[in-house]
């Protein structure tokens, strides 16, 4: 009773030099996990629950406390009696005027953490307050193995978090638009002072849209990075990692060479047309009540199917089904949701349909 439309057909195919799961042997983080933040796939872990000390990737949380918190154009008056924070530092000198926007550049490029004490302070009014924040933020988005207690990641005994916890961080980062559009950003001029982001493996693999390095002497080389390609977005975390850049690379290689994502039209995209009879309109489209995201192996033969009905009859209302969509893959069928109309379609009372009409159209529409 219903007619099947081919609406999309993905073949997709195995890429050559894949990475084998034996080659994650050569990771050389002591905890390291890569994380794809759509469906929650986790496809290799190491160690990734373990609380560890993690340096400056601490900086993507301070990042969207203060994103959800303040406004870029804000102006900050860096305090007369402020004395400074040790380590990296965009050199803030006391009495300067400088906006939230040019802080976190400072932030998350240059890391520094005079930049994250004052965005603190400015956020909360003490780093204490601040870090009560920070952990809040951190509850919410699911992390179970992370204390925070300072804006900028130096060591700490109740400052800490895991791979995993910080995958979930940036996981929500990503969301947030301006946090791409400023750790993306490969350097910036600021009071004639130039800044550079210490990402560097956003020049050296195809796809990776930010990120956030840290080291301490305790904690190591920690490393935050995020890649997209063909419409799969992946997280990185490596923490203690020696050779991070390279970890990173090979964990991206392992999946990106294997895997891709496919997604279905969201809920309000049109996906068809249906005839509509003795209506005001000759037609309506439908759309997916719901959507879906897969992961699915290059290789993989994946269809997303239409079902509609042949026609409808006036009066039509919005939201009413009109059919089904189904994805298979390998011709099993892995997701199904309804089709509905987009909008309501009233009688046109010139156009009816005597009850024989109505029983020859409806046989046409078996055939």
């Amino acid at each position: 009773m219903k007619r099947t439309l081919i609406f999309f057909l993905l073949m997709a195919f195995i890429l050559s030099g894949t990475v084998l799961a034996e080659d994650t042997a050569s990771i050389s983080a002591k905890a390291a996990i890569i994380y794809e933040p759509v469906t929650g796939t986790v496809f290799y872990g190491k160690n990734e629950n373990q609380s560890m000390l993690i340096a400056s990737t601490t900086k993507i949380l301070t990042a969207l406390v203060v994103l959800e918190n303040c406004s870029l154009t804000e102006v900050v008056t860096i305090p007369q009696n402020w004395s400074g924070v040790e380590g990296s530092s965009m050199y803030l000198k006391p009495g300067q005027k400088i906006t939230v926007e040019e802080l976190m550049y400072g932030l998350l490029l240059e890391s520094g953490n005079d930049a994250a004490e004052i965005l603190a302070l400015h956020t909360a009014g003490s780093i204490d307050i601040f870090a009560e924040m920070m952990n809040e933020k951190a509850k919410t988005l699911g992390c179970i193995n992370s204390h925070f207690s300072n804006p900028h990641g130096l060591d700490a005994e109740d400052h800490y978090s895991s791979a995993k916890d910080l995958a979930l961080i940036m996981a929500e980062a990503i969301k947030n638009d301006e946090f791409l559009r400023i750790s993306s950003t490969s350097s910036v001029s600021i009071e004639g002072r130039q800044y550079q982001n210490h990402n560097r493996l956003g020049q050296m693999y195809d796809g990776v849209i930010c990120g956030k390095t840290g080291y301490t002497m305790s904690a190591g080389r920690t490393l935050v990075t995020c890649a997209k390609r063909d419409g799969l977005t992946l997280i990185c975390v490596t923490l203690s990692a020696p050779d991070d850049w390279n970890d990173h690379m090979v964990l991206y290689d392992m999946v990106f060479s294997k895997y891709t994502m496919v997604s279905t039209p969201v809920s309000g995209i049109p996906v068809g047309e249906i005839e509509v009879i003795s209506g005001e309109r000759s037609s309506v489209s439908v759309t997916p009540k719901e959507c879906c995201s897969l992961i699915v192996e290059r290789g993989d033969a994946v269809e997303l199917i239409t079902g509609l009905e042949p026609f409808a009859y006036a009066e039509v209302k919005k939201g009413d089904k009109g059919g089904e969509l189904y994805v298979t893959v390998n011709g099993e069928t892995v997701f199904k949701t309804d089709l509905l109309f987009t909008e309501g379609v009233s009688k046109d009372n010139s156009e009816l349909l005597s009850g024989k009409e109505k029983i020859i159209r409806r046989l046409k529409g078996l055939l």
